[in-house]
């Protein structure tokens, strides 16, 4: 009798362990006041996490959880936040936030500690090209490197403009976009007139715009998030309209509250920025599903009120990325799951189906193919240039 009741403890001991949850971090900018990038991002990774536990979690029915952390955009913040998630037992990778110079910087402590680090919105080069072998930082977003040569082909075929002006954030994130636009400038043949550089919390972008319109810009490339994209915006309206050029923005104005901050300026100025995803116009099983899922949370009525819309879906797709790697490997050693994510097969995901997500040469799951223009509308709704038919 003693053997059986020993027994069936160790029967209900191991239910229980084989339910500790496996633990997935995100270290974001949750306190940063007009962001809306990392309640998206974790909106993704959530409504993913709910499907694969439902489909009955990872390795023998083990729940995925999630843990969040503020970094409030601020680099020293979130390299203490790594480490205290890094201590965490059954913790297998964290997802980042939209602020690359947070990883670009962090590339030696998350080598240094063997934990992978999973992007899902930050977009400069150096996140995922860079000599740390073996490599632990993937990404599910786009590269500098393809969105420069976007942004210049746009401002051809869009505004005719052959004469490009540069804004850049003096940070990572702009000296990223400049190599990248310096390079696809030469292979395009079109010609960088200047670059003008500004800091995070400048009251005015005007003096910059000025330079460059000055120096012969025909079109505006401007690299900025919310904050510094409606001070641009602001500062462009408030001119006559024959000397308000056009404006072809990266993505990360998308992050935050844009529309709010401009107010009625942006209507008075051309304005595209690039994406990689838009429900808008999408009718696989999938996107309505997540839809469903982001209608109920997020409190949106239809697919154009989607707020940040690329981190959703990229985070949802890189959480299911992350759980096949998670099975595949067998544990929750970080170092396998590592090697479980360069050895991946295919996946039918949201945005896409990824023959081979990664390899060990290529840490990027997405292309320059995904890559389009959309524009703000009053309302604040984000409607792609071209139908999803036609990208």
């Amino acid at each position: 009798m003693k053997n059986v009741w020993a027994a069936g403890v160790f029967w209900l001991c191991g239910l229980t362990m084989a339910a500790d949850p496996v633990l997935i971090g995100l270290d974001a900018e949750f306190g940063h006041k007009t962001s809306t990038s990392a309640q998206a991002i974790e909106l993704g990774i959530e409504i993913a996490i709910d499907e694969i536990n439902q489909a009955g979690g990872v390795l023998g029915g083990r729940p995925l959880k999630l843990i969040t952390r503020d970094n409030r955009s601020v680099t020293a913040i979130g390299l203490d936040n790594l480490r205290e998630l890094a201590q965490m037992r059954d913790l297998v990778a964290v997802f980042g936030g939209k602020f690359s110079p947070i990883y670009v910087e962090s590339l030696p402590l998350v080598h240094e500690l063997g934990l992978p680090l999973l992007s899902p919105w930050g977009s400069a080069d150096g996140i995922t090209s860079h000599a740390y072998r073996p490599s632990y930082t993937f990404r599910l977003s786009i590269k500098d490197e393809w969105a420069s040569g976007a942004f210049i082909r746009f401002a051809r075929q869009q505004h005719k403009a052959t004469r490009l002006g540069v804004l850049l954030p003096n940070t990572a994130w702009g000296r990223s976009n400049k190599a990248a636009l310096e390079q696809a400038a030469a292979q395009e043949k079109v010609s960088l007139v200047a670059q003008r550089w500004y800091n995070w919390g400048d009251d005015s972008l005007l003096d910059q715009y000025l330079s460059l319109k000055a120096a012969g810009a025909q079109a505006i490339v401007l690299v900025a998030n919310e904050v510094e994209g409606a001070v641009m915006v602001r500062n462009l309206a408030a001119l006559p309209p024959d000397q308000r050029l056009p404006v072809v923005s990266h993505w990360g104005v998308t992050g935050g509250e844009f529309v709010r901050l401009t107010g009625a300026a942006l209507g008075e100025v051309d304005f595209a920025v690039i994406q990689s995803f838009s429900f808008v116009g999408l009718n696989t099983p999938t996107a309505r599903r997540v839809l469903a899922a982001v209608q109920r949370k997020q409190g949106v009525t239809s697919a154009q009120d989607v707020k940040s819309p690329v981190g959703v879906a990229h985070a949802y797709d890189l959480t299911h990325l992350l759980a096949m790697a998670i099975r595949k490997a067998g544990t929750t050693d970080r170092s396998r799951v590592r090697d479980a994510l360069e050895q991946l097969g295919p996946y039918n995901g949201l945005i896409q189906r990824y023959a081979v997500p990664f390899t060990r040469e290529r840490h990027d799951a997405m292309s320059a193919s995904n890559l389009f223009f959309a524009r703000y509308t009053a309302a604040d709704q984000l409607i792609p240039v071209v139908p999803l038919s036609k990208r």
